[in-house]
């Protein structure tokens, strides 16, 4: 199981960015958690400045608007 971490303060983009990541990884069969980051200090320990961010096993790999359905596939 992958823990992805979304970035933000709970926008409608944070959340739309939430449901996404969700519903790519069942359609492709990827067990994920999901794990919302709301603390400004932390999303910042990320190098993250613009939101939403996502945060798969660790690393960085989306900031700063909705990522694209297809995008979101290339991650998993």
């Amino acid at each position: 199981m992958k823990t992805v971490k979304i970035l933000g303060s709970g926008c409608k983009n944070c959340e739309t960015t939430a449901k996404l990541v969700a519903q790519v990884a069942e359609e492709v069969g990827v067990s994920i958690t999901v794990e919302k980051v709301t603390d400004i200090a932390e999303i910042m320990g990320y190098g993250v400045m613009s939101t939403p961010g996502v945060v798969i096993e660790g690393k960085v790999v989306h900031a700063g608007g909705v990522p694209a359905p297809d995008l979101i596939r290339q991650w998993f």
